[in-house]
């Protein structure tokens, strides 16, 4: 299991007073979606924001990259001049394993034909503190389930 137990710790110490705030700013209930999203902001909200006009800035938990387009993420965060990451992230090798004939034949020629990628994934991924699941290791969206997710994050 990769549960990181301070970070859970830390998101439901702050997460009700931040639903709290946010109800009242708004003034009527939230829904679940709301109540994280409010929850994420990068600065307190001081007004209600509307869905398809505002722009908000979030600060997320944990941030979860897909092997194609994680490169161009990893080349830009390389970037920035930073020593690691600053919130728990992975990468995640299962986009580019195209499904034709079967799941071994599929894997391999995936390792042929994208190993430059995966490569660089894993490389980066070791410098800079992000873990790597390589391909074959399950699918992104279920492996975030059941290795990271947790309700509020």
């Amino acid at each position: 299991m990769a549960f990181d137990l301070d970070l859970i710790k830390k998101v439901y110490s702050e997460f009700e007073q931040k639903v709290n705030d946010a109800r009242q700013l708004l003034g009527r209930p939230l829904t679940f979606t709301e109540k994280i999203l409010y929850a994420h902001l990068t600065n307190p909200a001081t007004r209600a924001y509307d869905r398809g006009v505002d722009y908000v800035d979030f600060a997320p938990d944990r941030v979860a990259m897909q092997d194609a387009t994680a490169q161009m993420a990893l080349l830009q965060f390389m970037q920035a001049g930073r020593a690691k990451v600053a919130v728990p992230s992975t990468v995640h090798c299962d986009h580019l394993i195209m499904a034709e004939t079967g799941a071994e034949a599929d894997l391999k020629q995936a390792n042929t034909e994208s190993k430059e990628v995966y490569d660089f994934l894993a490389s980066v991924s070791n410098k800079y503190g992000i873990g790597f699941w390589k391909p074959g290791a399950g699918i992104i969206h279920q492996v975030v389930l059941e290795n990271y997710a947790f309700p509020g994050e």
